[in-house]
């Protein structure tokens, strides 16, 4: 497959609308509009928090425009990041950035589901779903990624300051031991999942399709008729878990950067 960011679906509509309603779902507080570019500058560990969303293509002279969000993102203390969809403006962003020299990372892959119809059963015996406090939630999945306490406390920052109403659930078994967590951010008819994950222990087991398939119902039941999520394109086993839900690749992104490491 190409290593550009591409469209994979027929549906320019529905996956707009994915688009859409994820960068609104992941908006945190420290954002900016630069000639038609947002700017995410949280210093969260979610690369989607911190990065050039390139929405428009500006009047400014590219290298002029670069070098303007460059000193935002100096000022913030982060390294210089550009998300590169199907969507991007101007469209050629993606090859003259590659030749630049700038290197590709974490293509990752957006799902649809055109429909919230026959969803899966409901839950097993014995297991709940709880919602959880934005702060509780952030620790919780910090700590299933490892991330600091300054990525932790601005993820907590990002899901208070949401447009999207925060909705992070944990799934527990009849002793209380957590399945797996993940949070749903419903916006009119779309339904996100968000940083769903599960114990090492409990890996393996069928939770976290679990977990999803009882969010998609409640998603169903505050209004939502379609559902979308973000999954690395690599990441074989969670994308196999979708498309037993009835999700699809609907278009692939990835990020550059100057930078030697990220």
């Amino acid at each position: 497959m190409s290593e550009e960011a591409a469209l994979l679906t027929g549906d320019w509509d529905l996956a707009w609308r994915a688009e859409q309603a994820g960068l609104n779902a992941s908006a945190p507080p420290q954002q900016q509009r630069v000639e038609g570019w947002l700017i995410r500058l949280s210093p969260g560990k979610a690369k989607r928090s911190r990065c050039i969303n390139a929405l428009e293509a500006g009047s400014l002279p590219l290298d002029d425009l670069l070098s303007r969000c460059q000193l935002a993102f100096q000022a913030a203390g982060l390294p210089l990041i550009v998300r590169l969809t199907p969507f991007t403006q101007p469209a050629d962003l993606d090859a003259t950035l590659r030749a630049k020299g700038w290197a590709r990372f974490d293509a990752a892959d957006v799902m649809v589901r055109a429909h919230l119809d026959e969803l899966p059963a409901a839950l097993p015996p014995g297991q709940s779903l709880e919602l959880l406090d934005a702060p509780s939630y952030a620790n919780l999945v910090g700590a299933l990624r490892e991330s600091s306490a300054v990525e932790i406390e601005a993820h907590a920052q990002r899901l208070l300051a949401s447009p999207v109403v925060y909705q992070g659930h944990t799934l527990s078994d009849e002793h209380g031991e957590l399945l797996a967590c993940g949070q749903l951010a419903c916006e009119g008819a779309m339904a996100g999942l968000y940083d769903v994950f599960t114990p090492p222990a409990r890996r393996g087991q069928g939770h976290a399709r679990v977990l999803c398939a009882a969010l998609l119902e409640r998603a169903k039941s505050q209004g939502a008729t379609q559902a979308y999520l973000q999954v690395g394109s690599d990441n074989e086993s969670a994308q196999r878990a979708y498309r037993h839900l009835g999700f699809a690749v609907a278009y692939r992104y990835h990020y550059r950067s100057p930078e030697p490491s990220i």
